[in-house]
């Protein structure tokens, strides 16, 4: 009878894993602990085993492992008072295990058999806490990584989309005004605000099918200075104020670039909304001493603004002068000569080396309420 009881947990281990889906890990190793502690209590009824029985010891010693593996389990995949009763449960089978062959008796009985499951016990333990915790950290990392994409895929469509559908607006504007005096050049102009929104419906279509991804496998690379003669002549071209464009012929960083680029991007859009007066806008890009120094200046602020800030002010330079200040540069809007407003940028060309040399502008990064 004693030697059938030595393979009780065992065949139980196999039903029990099959139904860990429906009740979970922590109650299969509960119900494995169990099973070996009412073994071990039959056994002290109808005697202990002899030191001597092979098979008895070496089904025991795979029943320990079992319950020691169902530990580590139980620790990794659930957490909560029902994964630390189940952790208690089996440990203490393992440790009550060796009063199968040998009764107890005084204490120096009692600390070797405490001894015994705490020499197999807390590793187990330790095992499944550690790697619990690698789960947690790689979860934790892989929610901010989705959650820093998706902040950028926000960048994108106020930086990309805003640009395009507030030109848009801009030339159904002059559209509305050509149809009556110069219908061919109002067909043209409505031929550009189709292209216009055919590039942010584009650029719609590809954030919604990044976000519907589980990675980011599918984004393209980013624009930088290379695109911004397009953008320059699309502004132009669409009625806004004339764009006069200056580039460097250095190699600049495709991060760095690609800052640039968003800002310039923003300071167009933010002209066509709060400077529809404006007649000129100048963007300077500069590569001097180790620096790539940015200016987006335009040539009228809207009218009845007088300097002062718009309540309800948008997000766009603000989270530019967030991205410029990780990039270890400084960022400045605000008004310039009168009537001017300037956007201004200086970033260093080799990343974060830069930061906090003394070449860097003084002039702390800050933005106006009355842009967006």
């Amino acid at each position: 009878m004693t030697q059938i009881l030595s393979g009780v947990v065992l065949v139980l281990a196999l039903p029990a894993w099959a139904a860990r889906g429906r009740y979970g890990v922590a109650a299969m190793t509960m119900a494995l602990g169990a099973a070996s502690l009412v073994v071990t209590f039959t056994v002290w009824l109808l005697g202990r085993w002899a030191e001597g029985d092979r098979w008895a010891g070496l089904l025991g010693l795979v029943e320990l492992a079992v319950l020691l593996l169902s530990v580590v389990i139980s620790l990794r995949t659930e957490d909560g008072p029902r994964s630390a009763a189940a952790a208690w449960t089996a440990c203490g089978a393992v440790a009550l295990w060796l009063t199968r062959f040998a009764f107890v008796e005084g204490p120096g009985d009692m600390l070797t058999v405490f001894g015994f499951g705490s020499m197999l016990s807390l590793p187990a333990v330790l095992i499944g806490l550690y790697l619990r915790g690698l789960d947690e950290g790689r979860r934790n990392a892989v929610a901010e990584a989705r959650r820093a994409q998706r902040l950028e895929l926000a960048h994108d469509l106020h930086d990309f989309v805003a640009h395009d559908v507030s030109g848009m607006v801009a030339q159904a504007q002059a559209g509305a005004y050509l149809a009556a005096i110069d219908p061919a050049q109002a067909v043209a102009m409505f031929e550009r605000i189709e292209q216009a929104g055919q590039r942010a419906l584009a650029s719609l279509d590809r954030t919604v099918q990044l976000l519907r991804t589980e990675e980011g496998s599918g984004r393209g690379p980013q624009p930088g200075l290379a695109e911004l003669a397009e953008v320059a002549e699309r502004f132009t071209t669409s009625g806004g104020a004339e764009v006069r464009l200056e580039l460097p012929d250095t190699p600049i960083p495709r991060e760095v670039a690609g800052t640039l680029h968003r800002i310039v991007v923003e300071a167009l859009t933010n002209v066509r909304r709060h400077a529809p007066g404006a007649r000129r806008v100048d963007v300077r890009v500069v590569s001097a001493g180790g620096w790539l120094e940015l200016t987006v200046t335009n040539d009228g602020r809207a009218a009845g603004q007088g300097g002062r800030s718009r309540r309800g002010g948008g997000s766009g330079l603000p989270g530019l002068a967030a991205r410029v200040e990780a990039l270890g540069g400084t960022f400045d809007a605000g008004a310039h000569e009168r009537e001017a407003w300037r956007v201004t940028a200086r970033l260093p060309l080799d990343g974060r080396e830069q930061q906090g040399q003394t070449e860097g502008p003084a002039i702390p990064a800050r933005t106006s309420g009355r842009e967006k």
